[in-house]
């Protein structure tokens, strides 16, 4: 079997208010991961991941991304450091771009979004590695900022991002990337050569998001998938029938999260849709040969 976490992502159209609850069955299940979104308009990502965290005792709980534009690296830095002393070794924190359109709807939008999301990163990793830092970058100014309880433990900070540049900066400047849906094992090779072109150590990992559907109606899970994965083939300009899912039988969902490890994923989080979400994260997970202790 081959050694992969296995995540589920609480979906932005949920209500937060179900959000404890969802994140301890996910961990009964014997899920590895939980992961929140922050899309603008939605839930506040570090909020949400701290409701996730104090409803659970082992799972790990991933920020799904924070937009750059959206945050003061200082005031970032100290939020993940509050939840990494309080839940050491459970969190990673997921930094991006933001969508443009929402970055302007914002005001926030950068000058230079690849210098913005570059200092932001190198400067939030820095202060929770317990450093003062003076930085006068393009997009960032930090004059002598230093954290009074920097993590013991310092959470990986990961960068969600897509374009070829972008998976360069991640490869030169974060612990690891986080590639969005639709991705699938053979787009992996290419975002590996990018992000080691920019400098990735061998500890730079992988996340991947997957939209996933699991039924043994191959009809009724096409339809489920069908919005999704035509709104995102636009998005990527890919295709639809090229948007990679973890979909089909149980079996057949477990042997494409495989897929995606044998590529190099470190971490494979489910973006479910269609009906009962947890009962499809349980039939994959026993399907793999790790179920939980239920719900």
């Amino acid at each position: 079997m081959t050694n992969v976490r296995i995540g589920v992502m609480y979906d932005r159209d949920w209500a937060p208010e179900g959000l404890p609850a969802f994140a301890r069955r996910a961990e009964a299940l014997g899920a590895d991961d939980l992961w929140v979104v922050e899309d603008l308009g939605w839930n506040g990502g570090v909020s949400a991941a701290a409701v996730a965290l104090g409803a659970t005792e082992r799972l790990r709980v991933g920020i799904g991304i924070a937009p750059a534009p959206l945050r003061s690296p200082a005031l970032l830095a100290m939020e993940l450091a509050t939840l990494a002393r309080v839940f050491p070794g459970r969190l990673v924190a997921g930094i991006g771009h933001g969508v443009p359109e929402w970055m302007a709807q914002a005001g926030v939008a950068a000058r230079s979004p690849l210098a913005l999301l570059e200092e932001t990163i190198t400067s939030v990793r820095a202060l929770l590695r317990g450093e003062k830092v003076d930085l006068e970058g393009r997009e960032v100014r930090l004059d002598g900022i230093r954290l009074v309880h920097p993590p013991a433990e310092v959470p990986p900070v990961v960068a969600g991002v897509v374009r070829p540049r972008s998976l360069e900066l991640s490869g030169r400047v974060a612990d690891g990337t986080l590639i969005a849906e639709g991705h699938g094992p053979g787009d992996l090779d290419r975002v590996r050569t990018l992000t080691d072109r920019g400098g990735a150590t061998p500890e730079h990992t992988l996340t991947v998001f997957s939209f996933a559907c699991v039924g043994d109606d191959p009809d009724e899970v096409s339809r489920a998938l069908h919005p999704h994965t035509e709104g995102h083939g636009a998005w990527l300009g890919r295709p639809q029938e090229e948007v990679f899912t973890v979909s089909g039988t149980a079996r057949e969902a477990a042997g494409n999260i495989e897929d995606l490890a044998k590529a190099g994923a470190a971490t494979v989080v489910l973006r479910v849709v269609g009906p009962e979400p947890l009962g499809q994260l349980a039939a994959v997970l026993e399907a793999l040969g790790r179920p939980g202790s239920g719900v």
